[in-house]
């Protein structure tokens, strides 16, 4: 088959999109590369790092106003590539796909929906943003022959959100980068924990300084319970992160708490290998990439009750309710003393977190394609 992506955040972000565009992309073409791969993006020029595989091409605008105006590109200008490219699957990998593409070719269209948090949540968007992301969703899901789903809450929410026919969407699990598979090194350890001062024992936080998240909640529950391992946050900074701080400082929790803004993705497996425990009490995900890594990580999970959690946390971790930090200090305090039950929610965590692998998920995406 001939294979076209919308791959923007593949080579421009450094989030949740643009792992899953990049993993996507590199999955398929290693298990399955007999079939031609092209990403469409308006440029591969100062972004991200992203080393596109041998058996993949990039497709770039050439001419002068396409490079100038990069969203008309994208949204209007790639229906008419798709059919140039006489492409037998178009795949937008991140809730979108080009204006009129169903009617410019016979190309089959597929579109990944990641969450639909900004209508669960509307309160986090601006209204503006709220808009355009409900009008791309939307859009998106009707003229697609398909639609993936990373979870079955993220069905769910399409099905009850953008009044969608369940019939068109697929479920197909994400994974994590494939750097989490193998424990690090020894000297790696050493080497990460001393390049951020990480303490001895540690609580671990991973995702984006966020509300949603309510990494708070963790502090309150600490100060709660007078818990006196330290809590390591990493993740990418908001306005919320002074929230943080200043409890901390306020409730003097400054000494055991470390924040790290900007860590590159080569350093997260020491650092989540060297954790004691990792709290995620999230208000709500579309899938919850971190808890996958965290079990491959094999340490133990506590995290938020309900949603989508379960799926990707599995039997063996522990579940709370997200605003209740008293619960959430004695879940806490239950892991960090009971060795077996620690060593129990580790070994059976690991098996459960081979099923996100990525050559499952890889044959689960190509059997879309198949379809």
């Amino acid at each position: 088959m001939k294979i076209g992506f919308e791959a923007k955040r593949a080579f421009f972000n450094t989030g949740g999109l643009g792992n899953y565009s990049r993993s996507t992309i590199e999955m398929l073409s290693k298990y399955y590369p007999k079939h031609d791969y092209l990403l469409f993006t308006p440029s591969t020029e100062n972004g991200v790092e992203f080393k596109i595989p041998e058996n993949v091409k990039s497709i770039v605008p050439k001419l002068f106003l396409s490079k100038m105006f990069k969203s008309f590109w994208r949204t209007i200008r790639l229906s008419k590539k798709i059919k140039e490219y006489k492409l037998d699957v178009f795949h937008g990998l991140s809730g979108e796909l080009p204006y009129k593409a169903h009617k410019k070719s016979d190309t089959k269209l597929i579109v990944t929906i990641h969450d639909l948090i900004f209508l669960r949540f509307p309160e986090l968007y601006h209204a503006v943003d709220r808009k355009i992301y409900y009008q791309k969703a939307k859009y998106a899901c009707e003229i697609a022959d398909t639609i993936i789903a990373v979870s079955e809450q993220t069905k769910t929410d399409i099905i009850n959100f953008l009044d969608i026919d369940d019939h068109k969407i697929e479920v197909v699990y994400q994974g994590c980068n494939t750097i989490f598979y193998q424990e690090a090194d020894t000297n790696k350890k050493i080497e990460t924990a001393q390049k951020y001062n990480l303490p001895e024992h540690y609580i671990l936080n991973v995702g984006t300084v966020e509300k949603r998240k309510n990494t708070l909640s963790v502090l309150k529950a600490m100060s709660y319970g007078k818990i006196k391992t330290d809590f390591v946050i990493v993740g990418k900074k908001t306005d919320y992160q002074d929230e943080i701080v200043t409890y901390a400082e306020e409730n003097n929790l400054t000494n055991r708490l470390t924040v790290l803004n900007d860590v590159p993705t080569e350093d997260l497996p020491a650092i989540y290998q060297q954790a004691d425990l990792f709290v995620y009490p999230s208000y709500f995900e579309g899938f919850g990439i971190p808890l996958i890594e965290a079990l491959y990580s094999k340490i133990p999970i506590i995290t938020t009750k309900g949603g989508v959690f379960s799926e990707t946390g599995g039997l063996s971790s522990i579940y709370i309710e997200p605003d209740n930090y008293k619960q959430l200090s004695e879940a806490i305090k239950v892991v960090l003393k009971d060795a077996e039950l620690r060593d129990e929610m580790i070994s059976e965590g690991f098996k459960f977190v081979q099923k996100f692998n990525e050559e499952k998920i890889a044959a689960n995406l190509m059997n879309v394609y198949l379809k």
